[in-house]
């Protein structure tokens, strides 16, 4: 490796990734997927050398275990994960031979082919069990995006700029420029490199920057004493349009089903946009409104959709001041400023703010994913309600599932 290794811990990921693995281990454990992996920006190009830097970081994220001191704070950290949760994160590691990085249109193995999602010189692909692959998705796009930048730009002077900017928002933040309330970072996947996301976290919990209220980072939230912050992601939806005897337009319903199961009231913060609004909330009925804190927003108007959640619960005589709207989509103070004030009265209101704290300050950053596209060898697929957002690579499956939810709107 040229650099340093970008991943060091295996707390080093989103807090979610916990949340839904406890769920996909005791009662998805037979589950396989395939993830891959896709670049939106048209003017990215990786090189062979970034591409040779990102097989050798995922060599050394392969060789982390969890510690007795990591399995010991989880444990009393996110008290929802059961004993026998934590007890098989004991022996989990990462398996290299199911994580492939390859340039366009090499062979992975004898009969996998990945192929790009556009002409950015750099496919990764995984296949394995759910618990497996879930847990590779975000250190790899941390992986990706630090090599990148690391070979593109002058990472000493990125990083000073990235300092001098993120000081500048939060005095303007301190100083009443901006009012976003509660918030939470929720930037490892697109941060411009660990040091920096490091040194955020850092600076936000040493100022007491107000309204913060975690990382979506463990390994950060564990060594600032913050809380770390997360839920579900779309994978976790998408997953249950592998099970074979379900339509697929139903997997708002079945997923939300399993995860009040196992948590009840706790760790209930739903994501809504997996298969589009209109169809989450047709199966967001009374007892799952009344178990679920609250929603998450991640695609679509913000406004019209939180008018939109907060008219559903009214409909079941539930006060939508009871409730919170958690906002996550591509957010900026400003933006942020704007949300607050209109729903401030009329709901709980949070965010989870990504690139725009984490990631690089003076350049376009990446918009790169990870996502699953397979489960049980059957197609899955994400519907945003921003198009530019969906992701599936079979074009028939997207226009079956279409015609599904359609459907069950209608009747």
């Amino acid at each position: 490796m040229k650099l340093k290794p970008i991943i060091n811990s295996l707390l080093e990921t989103d807090a979610y990734k916990f949340s839904m693995g406890n769920v996909i281990f005791k009662r998805l454990n037979d589950y396989t997927t395939t993830w891959f992996f896709k670049c939106r920006n048209e003017d990215v190009k990786f090189t062979d050398e970034m591409i040779q830097e990102i097989r050798e970081q995922i060599d050394h994220f392969c060789t982390l275990r969890f510690t007795k001191e990591e399995l010991t704070w989880l444990k009393n950290n996110l008290s929802w994960l059961s004993e026998g949760y934590i007890n098989f994160l004991r022996y989990w590691h990462p398996d290299r031979n199911e994580i492939f990085v390859q340039q366009p249109g090499e062979l992975f193995g004898k009969d996998i082919v990945c192929n790009p999602y556009n002409d950015c010189g750099l496919a990764i692909e995984s296949r394995g069990t759910w618990m497996n692959t879930s847990m590779y998705e975000i250190p790899i796009l941390a992986i990706v995006n630090e090599v990148y930048f690391s070979f593109t730009y002058n990472m000493e002077e990125k990083e000073k700029i990235f300092k001098q900017k993120t000081i500048e928002k939060f005095n303007n933040l301190v100083n009443g420029k901006y009012d976003i309330g509660v918030f939470s970072e929720f930037g490892m996947r697109r941060r411009l490199s660990a040091n920096t996301q490091d040194w955020l976290v850092g600076y936000i919990t040493k100022n007491k920057i107000p309204g913060f209220v975690g990382t979506s980072n463990v390994y950060l939230a564990k060594k600032y004493c913050t809380k770390a912050v997360g839920t579900q992601a779309h994978e976790y939806f998408m997953g249950f349009q592998g099970k074979f005897d379900l339509n697929p337009s139903y997997t708002n319903w079945y997923a939300m089903k399993i995860w009040t199961d196992e948590y009840q009231t706790r760790n209930g913060i739903a994501l809504t946009d997996t298969l589009g609004t209109d169809i989450f909330l047709k199966d967001f009925d009374l007892t799952f409104a009344t178990l679920f804190s609250g929603v998450r927003h991640d695609s679509g108007d913000p406004i019209e959709w939180g008018e939109k959640v907060i008219k559903h619960y009214e409909n079941f005589g539930i006060d939508p001041k009871s409730k919170t709207l958690l906002f996550s989509d591509s957010l900026n103070f400003e933006k942020a400023t704007d949300i607050n004030r209109y729903f401030k009265d009329k709901c709980h209101v949070a965010f989870g703010i990504g690139t725009y704290l984490s990631g690089i300050q003076d350049e376009t950053p990446l918009n790169i994913v990870m996502k699953m596209t397979e489960c049980n060898g059957s197609p899955v697929a994400k519907i945003s309600n921003t198009p530019s957002k969906g992701m599936c690579r079979d074009k028939d499956y997207v226009d079956y599932l279409k015609r599904c939810i359609d459907w069950c709107l209608k009747h």
